[in-house]
């Protein structure tokens, strides 16, 4: 019997990638998304559903988990992937934008991961995959929310990996470093206040260093990476993904906060640490 992963965020980008990585790899999948009366090439594919999961809509959750297990009879895996990046200087943001990014991608793949729980619980088997990032143990300058919300699901994923083996669910964590989606478009919400003009060299010296040429790796690199992760057969917790990610990971796990914090400043031009 094929095994059956669900994936939310799967309209573009990793989450897309993704779902036709695994359909082609003979898996079962719940394609979820905000708006999929808008999806044309995953509802072209067998074994495929694609269906409505907003994350911030507790009822689209447990509506789409029932329509899969509906649809196969189970679910093996659940990729945590929907989420967007909040950029700005934090005293900029109103609080409803703030509650957005946390609601998206911290409350929402807790409901989420709650949502399937019950099920692989009762099968004594599964696997959880959440999606990080190289920003879920590093920062940037502007990124207090994003940052916020990824450094959260590391430690929820953390902890987790220790509760659910008891259950015989795996916990697993991605993390992508600059990848070729529509993270900057779409996926990005970027607020500013230029009245607000001690963080204004700041914003400058980030998008400066952002328009450079960066190797970006392609969303299919993090595909093979949570194929990995569900198929390994491993406790591995944190997966990294891009050279990019294994690159500066590993300096952040070497060098000291003021040597890696001095660098990344250095490297913006904000002078040292």
């Amino acid at each position: 019997m094929a095994q059956t992963i669900l994936i939310t965020g799967a309209s573009s980008g990793i989450g897309k990638v993704t779902a036709k990585l695994f359909q082609e790899r003979g898996w079962n999948v719940i394609a979820t998304m905000r708006s999929p009366e808008k999806e044309t090439e995953l509802t072209a594919l067998d074994n495929v559903l694609v269906t409505r999961l907003d994350v911030t809509d507790e009822a689209s959750i447990a509506a789409a988990v029932a329509a899969g297990l509906d649809r196969f009879g189970r679910i093996d895996a659940l990729l945590n992937n929907a989420g967007y990046g909040a950029y700005g200087p934090l005293e900029a943001f109103p609080m409803d934008k703030i509650r957005r990014q946390f609601e998206t991608n911290v409350i929402g793949l807790i409901a989420t991961t709650k949502a399937v729980l019950p099920h692989m619980r009762g099968n004594g088997t599964g696997t959880i995959v959440n999606i990080s990032s190289i920003g879920g143990q590093m920062t940037f300058p502007l990124g207090a929310l994003y940052h916020g919300t990824k450094f959260a699901v590391e430690g929820i994923s953390e902890s987790m990996h220790f509760e659910l083996a008891a259950a015989g669910i795996r916990t697993k964590i991605v993390e992508p470093g600059m990848i070729a989606t529509d993270f900057g478009g779409r996926s990005f919400d970027f607020t500013n206040d230029e009245s607000m003009t001690e963080y204004q060299p700041v914003v400058q010296a980030l998008f400066g260093a952002w328009g450079q040429n960066v190797q970006a790796s392609e969303p299919i690199v993090v595909g093979e990476v949570i194929w990995s992760a569900v198929t390994d057969g491993t406790d591995t917790l944190r997966y990294r993904a891009g050279a990019d990610a294994e690159e500066l990971l590993s300096n952040r796990k070497a060098l000291d906060d003021a040597t890696f914090i001095g660098g990344l400043k250095a490297q913006l031009g904000l002078g040292a640490a």
